[in-house]
């Protein structure tokens, strides 16, 4: 039997590549039942770098940069022929400040910027960049003023404190720099602005309390954009990923949005290795209702429908099966219900580990049942 293994990542505790290779171990112990294919998957968030440069067997690259709070940090970004390929979440991401209280005032996606600058400067002509997980709402200005955009208030004097002086803003003005082609991975469609926009929907787990001021500041920046450089991508889906980045890297780099999943499943060849499958394994940490909006396991499974390939899913928690349980012949939950989750974090590979075996006894004993 051939198995397609192509989970996405354990958010906090295993990578992708990690994931494939703990369920792997697993059908290992099986040896001569079982061909194995490991694809680790990515959607546009945390370990789209990494899937990338995976399938394009390329290197990485260390730079220094900032977070989003302007510590000075250490980064990577891959590289594969001159195409530069990074996460924002490697600079500006909510994990490399979750030591410090939440500031989004000041959180800025400048360190994004620098990494984009190195990648300039060292010769990439194409940037590909995944923009989930961040700890900002800025519009992406911070990014831009790294890149040589200038912000000016009513007196013409340069705004250094971005973004907490947005309020102040009067006039953008261009960058004089070279801006190759850029090209963003993107799990989410909300807009920049109004109830299903970032300061809305994502701002809570950034630390934003007065929607309103967050709000207005963004419509601002959206109306300078316009007149300044004239383009508005507010209402464009995915203009609202990261805190505003996708508006900000629309309106000052002219990027183009694109699903992360689907990005990723044209490098890795992902339909023809689905086609070749007898059995399709995917998955991720968290399993939900947001799980049916264009995560990367529901592409998985859709692809694998589509194909008439039966496919599981494997996840440290799962909800609303119900609404998932007509897209998955197998919902596996790696975490008991009773266990803390820190704690199943700190265990996630060992829980993986037996919850991959569960598995492979189903799939060995064709007539137990499935205890969904």
């Amino acid at each position: 039997m051939r198995i397609l293994i192509a989970p996405d990542k354990f958010k906090g505790s295993l990578s992708a590549t990690v994931v494939a290779q703990t369920i792997a171990e697993a059908f290992h112990e099986h040896p001569g039942k079982f061909d194995l294919d490991l694809c680790p998957i990515a959607d546009g968030g945390e370990g789209t770098a990494e899937a990338i440069i995976t399938a394009k067997n390329g290197s990485w690259v260390e730079c220094q940069t900032v977070d989003a709070q302007s510590r000075q940090v250490a980064s990577k970004y891959g590289l594969a022929a001159e195409e530069a390929v990074m996460e924002m979440s490697a600079a500006s991401g909510l994990a490399r400040v979750s030591d410090l209280p939440l500031d989004p005032a000041t959180a800025s996606t400048y360190g994004t910027g620098l990494m984009m600058l190195d990648a300039i400067r060292g010769g990439a002509k194409r940037i590909i960049i995944g923009i989930g997980g961040s700890a900002t709402n800025d519009g992406g200005t911070g990014m831009a003023r790294a890149l040589g955009f200038r912000f000016l208030d009513d007196q013409d004097t340069e705004l250094e404190n971005l973004p907490l002086d947005l309020d102040r803003l009067h006039r953008i003005e261009k960058s004089a720099g070279v801006f190759l082609e850029v090209l963003v991975a993107c799990d989410v469609t909300n807009p920049l602005l109004g109830p299903e926009g970032c300061t809305s929907v994502y701002g809570p787990q950034k630390g934003v309390e007065d929607f309103g001021f967050f709000e207005s500041r963004l419509e601002r920046l959206a109306h300078i954009v316009e007149r300044d450089l004239g383009v508005n991508p507010a209402e464009v889906p995915g203009a609202g990923a990261a805190g505003g980045l996708g508006f900000g890297l629309m309106a000052f780099c002219g990027a183009k949005l694109t699903s992360g999943f689907d990005l990723i499943a044209d490098l890795i060849d992902l339909r023809r290795r689905v086609a070749a499958a007898d059995f399709v394994i995917t998955g991720e940490g968290r399993i939900d209702a947001q799980t049916l909006h264009g995560k990367g396991p529901m592409g998985v499974a859709l692809m694998a429908r589509e194909l008439g390939k039966p496919v599981a899913a494997l996840a440290g928690l799962i909800e609303a099966r119900e609404a998932l349980a007509s897209h998955f012949d197998h919902l596996i939950q790696v975490k008991p219900d009773a266990m803390p989750i820190p704690e199943a974090i700190q265990n996630a590979r060992e829980l993986l580990l037996a919850a991959s075996r569960t598995l492979t006894a189903r799939l060995t004993t064709p007539t137990s049942a499935d205890a969904r």
